[in-house]
C-alpha cells in the first residue's frame, strides 16, 4: 500500500542522538525532496485544488443560473407560509394531456389594509377590510420551457363567483360559511370572499390552465422584495402624476425605483394622462416585473451573498404559497436559464367597457381563443423564440423508414374518442393494456377527425408505429411541435368498428410507412387589438 503523510508522524531525527547515526526515512512518492520542499508542494497542490474548486463553482452558476439560489432556498424552506389554493382535478381543465409537463403559477398581489401593508400606502381597516386581489397574474411556462407567458386580469373584471367557503385573511383560515354561485362580481371581490381557492376556482374556469402553483403577496412584502435587489429600474416616456399618490415620476426617461416609488408606480390608477387606468396600470405592472425578473436574476445579486440572502428572505416572509418549494424553484430557474426576454411574452385579458357598476366586460371569445392559443403552444404576437422548424401545410406525406418494433411497455398511449360511440375508447384501451401498453389517459376527442389517427411528437416514430400495428388503416400524423411529449394519442374516428390486431413483436421491422404532418388548420385567430408586452422590447415604448 502506497503510504501517505502523517501528521501525526514526526518527521525528524531520533531523540537518543548518542546512537550510531542512521538513515532518516523517507515518505514514498517524496522523491528525496527537503521538508522546505515538501511544504511548498503541499502548499501548490492545495492552491491548485482551491482553484479548480472556484472553477467548478463559476462552471456551476454560468450553467444553472438560478441554481446558485439553492443553498438560501433550502435554508428558508420553514419560512414558506402555506395556503390551500389549488384544485388541480378540476373538470375546468381543458386538454390535461395537452398541459403535461407545462408549469402553471397564478401569482396575486394583495392589498390588505392590516399590519405592515397599511404602513405603506394601502389605507386602513377603517376604509376596507379583508384583502383583495390587487393584482393577478397567470403564467405559463410550456413543458420544452421554450417560451413564458404571463397573463394579467383587471382587477375589477366581471365574473361569475364559484360557490365558495368564507375566508378569513387575517388567519388564512376557510370557515364552514358558503357564499353561493354569483353572476357579475369582481374579480378582486371573489378573492375578498373566497380567498385563494375561490379565485383559482374563478381564473381556471376562465383560462382551462391547470393551476399547479399559488404564490400570494402583499405590498410590504413587495416593497421589501424590490430594496433587496437595490431597486428597480423603469423607464417611462412621460412623467407619471397620480391623482391620489401625487408625483411619482417628475421627469420622463429611466429611472432607478426604491421599494417604496416602485410600489406606488404599480399601483398608481389616477393618472391624468392615461386613457383606461386599470389597463394603463397593468402595463406598468408587466414592464416593472420584466425589469425586476433582469435585476433578481443579474449577477449582482446571484453573486452577492447579502444581496441574495436578503432577497429570498423577503420572499419566503412576504408570501404565501401552495406547492410551491425549494426545490421546485431551483427546477423551474434551471429549465428557464436559457430563454431569452423575447421569449417572455405578457398578455391582458381583453374587455368590452364597463357595467353600471364598474365591472369590466370580458370578451369571452377572445378570452377563450388566447388560452386555447397558449394550451395549444401556438405563436402569441410580438413572441420572439427558437422553435423547431414547422412543417409545411402543403408538404406531401413523407415516408418513413423501417424501424423496429418497440416493447409495448415502453410506449404510453392515451386513447381520445372522436366516432360518436359511448364507451369505446374505455373498451379500447382495455384491449391496448392487455398488450402491454401503459394507458395514460381515456376521455374524448376536442377535436373533429373523421378518421383514426395516430398522433406523436416528433423524434416518436418507433413509439407511434408500434401502437399503429395494432390499428390496421390508422393514418399516422407527426404534430409539428413536441406538446404530446413521450404520450402516443390514438384518435378513434367515426369507421372505427373496435378490432384490433396483436402489435407487431418487439424487434422485428416496422415500415416502411407513409406518416403525415399535422397541419396548422386549429390555429386560434387572436384579437387584433390584444394588450401585449413582450419582456424584450424597449421599455420606453
Amino acid at each position: 500500500m502506497p503510504a501517505v503523510d502523517d501528521p501525526a508522524r514526526p518527521d525528524t531525527e531520533p531523540d537518543n542522538v548518542d546512537d550510531e547515526p542512521t538513515a532518516i526515512p523517507q515518505a514514498v512518492g517524496s522523491d528525496g525532496l527537503s521538508r522546505l520542499a515538501l511544504s511548498k508542494k503541499r502548499k501548490q497542490r492545495k492552491l491548485r485544488l482551491a482553484a479548480r474548486v472556484a472553477v467548478s463553482l463559476v462552471s456551476v452558476l454560468a450553467l444553472v443560473g438560478t441554481g446558485s439560489v439553492w443553498s438560501y432556498l433550502r435554508a428558508t424552506e420553514a419560512g414558506f407560509s402555506q395556503i390551500a389554493a389549488l384544485d388541480t382535478e378540476s373538470d375546468d381543465i381543458v386538454d390535461p394531456i395537452g398541459q403535461t409537463g407545462d408549469e402553471t403559477y397564478l401569482i396575486v398581489g394583495t392589498d390588505t389594509r392590516a399590519g405592515a401593508s397599511g404602513e405603506v400606502g394601502a389605507g386602513s381597516v377603517e376604509d376596507a377590510e379583508g384583502a383583495r386581489a390587487d393584482v393577478a397574474i397567470l403564467v405559463n411556462i410550456p413543458a420544452d420551457r421554450s417560451r413564458v407567458v404571463a397573463v394579467s386580469f383587471p382587477r375589477d373584471l366581471d365574473v361569475e363567483r364559484p360557490v365558495c367557503l368564507a375566508w378569513d385573511s387575517e388567519t388564512g383560515d376557510y370557515s364552514s360559511e358558503i357564499y353561493p354561485a354569483a353572476e357579475g362580481d369582481k374579480l378582486n371581490a371573489v378573492y375578498a370572499l373566497g380567498g385563494p381557492k375561490c379565485l383559482v376556482k374563478t381564473i381556471q374556469k376562465m383560462s382551462g390552465l391547470k393551476i399547479g402553483h399559488f404564490v400570494g403577496i402583499d405590498f410590504a412584502g413587495f416593497e421589501s422584495m424590490v430594496d433587496e435587489v437595490g431597486g428597480v429600474e423603469v423607464c417611462t416616456p412621460t412623467p407619471l402624476v397620480d391623482g391620489e399618490l401625487g408625483t411619482i415620476i417628475d421627469i420622463a426617461g429611466t429611472h432607478l425605483l426604491d421599494g417604496r416609488r416602485a410600489l406606488d408606480y404599480v399601483r398608481a390608477r389616477k393618472v391624468e394622462s392615461e386613457i383606461n387606468s386599470d389597463y394603463s396600470r397593468i402595463n406598468r405592472q408587466q414592464k416593472f416585473l420584466s425589469s425586476l425578473l433582469r435585476s433578481a436574476l443579474s449577477n449582482k445579486v446571484l453573486l452577492d451573498p447579502g444581496k441574495l440572502n436578503g432577497l429570498i428572505g423577503a420572499f419566503t416572509r412576504a408570501t404565501f404559497v401552495e406547492n410551491v418549494n425549494a426545490d421546485s424553484l431551483v427546477k423551474l430557474g434551471r429549465s428557464l436559464q436559457n430563454v431569452d426576454a423575447g421569449a417572455v411574452t405578457f398578455l391582458t385579458v381583453p374587455t368590452a367597457g364597463t357595467t353600471e357598476w364598474g365591472n369590466e366586460i370580458p370578451r369571452l371569445d377572445d378570452i377563450e381563443a388566447i388560452f386555447t392559443a397558449i394550451i395549444d403552444d401556438q405563436p402569441l404576437p410580438g413572441e420572439r423564440r427558437e422553435t423547431p422548424d414547422e412543417a409545411d401545410p402543403a408538404a406531401d406525406p413523407v415516408v418513413s423508414p423501417s424501424l423496429p418494433a418497440l416493447d409495448p411497455s415502453w410506449v404510453s398511449v392515451q386513447v381520445s374518442n372522436a366516432s360518436g360511440v359511448s364507451g369505446l375508447a374505455a373498451g379500447t384501451s382495455d384491449e391496448l393494456a392487455s398488450y402491454g401498453f401503459p394507458i395514460y389517459d381515456v376521455g374524448n376527442y376536442t377535436g373533429i377527425s373523421s378518421q383514426t389517427v395516430v398522433r406523436f411528437a416528433p423524434g416518436m416514430e418507433a413509439e407511434a408505429m408500434t401502437v399503429a400495428s395494432a390499428f390496421p388503416g390508422a393514418v399516422l400524423q407527426r404534430a409539428s411541435d413536441s406538446s404530446l411529449g413521450n404520450v402516443v394519442e390514438v384518435v378513434l374516428g367515426p369507421e372505427f368498428d373496435g378490432a384490433l390486431t396483436y402489435p407487431t413483436p418487439a424487434g422485428s421491422p416496422l415500415g416502411p410507412v407513409t406518416i403525415e404532418e399535422a397541419h396548422d388548420e386549429g390555429a386560434v385567430q387572436l384579437p387584433d387589438d390584444l394588450t401585449v408586452t413582450n419582456a424584450g422590447a424597449d421599455p420606453c415604448s
